[in-house]
């Protein structure tokens, strides 16, 4: 404890559980107040794109800008400069984003959904259109949060993710029958706004926020130009669920439930490890290596082996325990123990992947660090045609075991593709 960095990333994962935890009630007052209805159906549906493009663009936007705004303030460059520039590309891949979201929505809705109720439609497009203006909040909000992480503002920068939960549950507590099926659109603009006013009161109290005129430099530039391999490598690796989503559907009905339950153990240990690493690790790793590259490969190789070390030990007690955990928590009801079977030999396939999958999250953060996002983009391509490949041939002897057989077997490979790569670049330098 007495390690900052290890402080920080004790702090954060103990918060991120806390949202986790928080997050899981909240989707059972939702389950609770709506069922399995239309409600529920078309808001899913209404913002699967605008969580899309956060996770593909705007959190692509984030995680360039960390790195290259601490060499700009290591090279005594302008601040203000530099956030404003970042946020006005913020804004503007916001705007894009809405503006086709807008125009291609019905041509979306026929293609993917032709199957829904005509009812459905109107609703999704009230519900969207509202959803559509968090993609500025969100935006900005990632860049405030970065400003908070790269002054080691953890704490701060994590409680962030509280209120848009703590918003939707007062929603649907004390507004659901004012605003009724607009309730979850209404709760999620609302939890926007008071995310980014609780992060830009703390980043102007603090001085991190600072805006002047945006001014190009050799920095910023060198920003720019890793955007577009950055957003591809992001997009790619996003796709790959939409392809498994793809071949659950042509699978026996209840696959898609058991991959679901399957995941919900190693998703959540991937998740809460690296809400503690990433946010921590990625403006550590760029601060280090403008100071001491050299250094900056060793905490990356002693951090890898720790986590292989650590995640290698807890996926073999995962495993062997996977049949009770899974009997434990759903074999009651109509779930039997041939359900229990099914689930938990997913589960114990997709967490051996669980360790790897850490390991490349944490060289992806450091790769990023060192402006190396175009080898991701081409990786993220290969992962992408390999597991399209390996669905083919796998489900076709394995069922719904070699779906998730064939996401391990490529977070595996990709992992060592990058530990591959990643010494290739050390070696450079020796």
């Amino acid at each position: 404890m007495s390690n900052p960095l290890i402080r920080s990333m004790i702090i954060v994962a103990v918060i991120g559980l806390v949202i986790k935890v928080i997050a899981v009630y909240k989707e059972t007052i939702i389950a609770g107040s709506f069922g399995l209805g239309e409600i529920i159906d078309t808001f899913s549906v209404a913002v699967l794109v605008p969580t899309f493009i956060q996770s593909v663009f705007i959190n692509s936007i984030k995680n360039l800008f960390i790195p290259n705004y601490i060499t700009e303030l290591k090279n005594n460059g302008n601040k203000g400069s530099f956030q404003a520039l970042v946020i006005l590309i913020t804004i503007g891949v916001s705007l894009f984003s809405c503006i086709i979201a807008y125009f291609g929505t019905d041509l979306f809705l026929n293609l993917v959904y032709s199957e829904f109720p005509e009812t459905y439609l109107p609703l999704i497009k009230d519900q969207l259109y509202f959803v559509l203006p968090c993609l500025f909040f969100w935006g900005i909000s990632s860049v405030l949060s970065g400003l908070l992480e790269v002054s080691n503002r953890f704490l701060i920068s994590t409680l962030a993710e509280l209120f848009p939960l703590l918003t939707m549950i007062f929603f649907l507590i004390f507004l659901k029958d004012q605003f009724g099926h607009m309730v979850l659109a209404y709760g999620t603009f609302a939890g926007s706004i008071i995310g980014f006013s609780y992060l830009l009161f703390f980043s102007i109290r603090y001085n991190d926020f600072e805006l002047k005129k945006p001014v190009l430099n050799d920095n910023s530039r060198l920003m720019i130009k890793q955007l577009p391999p950055k957003i591809s490598s992001s997009f790619l690796t996003a796709m790959n669920n939409y392809i498994d989503q793809f071949f659950v559907g042509q699978l026996v009905i209840g696959s898609l439930a058991a991959i679901n339950y399957g995941n919900r153990l190693p998703a959540f240990g991937v998740t809460i490890v690296i809400m503690a690493l990433g946010s921590v690790l990625l403006p550590h790793f760029s601060r280090l290596v403008n100071e001491d590259l050299k250094s900056a490969y060793h905490q990356l190789f002693k951090a890898l082996k720790l986590v292989l070390g650590i995640g290698v030990f807890l996926v073999i007690v995962g495993v062997f325990m996977s049949d009770w955990i899974v009997e434990l928590w759903l074999e009651r009801g109509k779930f039997t123990h041939k359900h229990t079977l099914k689930v938990s030999g997913i589960q114990q396939i997709l967490l051996i992947s669980v360790p790897f999958n850490i390991c490349t999250l944490i060289m992806v953060k450091f790769l990023t660090s060192i402006n190396k996002n175009q080898f991701m983009a081409w990786i993220s391509l290969a992962n992408l045609i390999l597991n399209v490949i390996l669905n083919f041939i796998l489900i076709k002897y394995y069922d719904v075991f070699g779906l998730v057989m064939s996401t391990t077997i490529v977070l595996i490979l990709g992992s060592i593709f990058y530990f591959s790569y990643t010494y290739k670049q050390y070696k450079l330098i020796r």
